[in-house]
């Protein structure tokens, strides 16, 4: 199967769609943050490993103290995706911080500034 083909893209978006349900109503850890986003999801195409990238809404303490808890919350989260997405294999996790919708925010703090002075 190719990398970038039909089926590995739905199981993509399939698979962000539920971890990103896992994440927000099923993990009761402290240290996950209120507003994280499951901004995109890579399933390999053998289904073995996939690597997610998690925005927090927050400073980098609040996007570290996630990430802890996503990664201590793993097997948590793979037997819930091995119940809702029915797939062969389910893949082991690997979380990745992704900082491009703080990035964007920043970019449009600074255009404003530009336009207003």
């Amino acid at each position: 199967m190719r990398k970038n083909s039909i089926k590995n893209t739905r199981i993509n978006g399939e698979v962000q769609k539920e971890l990103a349900r896992i994440i927000n109503s099923d993990i009761k850890d402290p240290r996950i943050a209120q507003f994280t986003s499951v901004t995109a999801v890579e399933v390999a195409p053998d289904l073995k490993t996939m690597k997610a990238w998690i925005s927090v809404l927050g400073d980098q303490e609040a996007l570290d103290k996630t990430m802890q808890g996503l990664r201590s919350a793993e097997g948590f989260i793979r037997h819930e995706l091995a119940v809702s997405v029915n797939l062969r294999n389910t893949p082991e996790i690997t979380f990745i911080p992704d900082d491009s919708i703080a990035y964007g925010i920043d970019m449009i703090k600074k255009i404003d500034e530009l336009n207003n002075n």
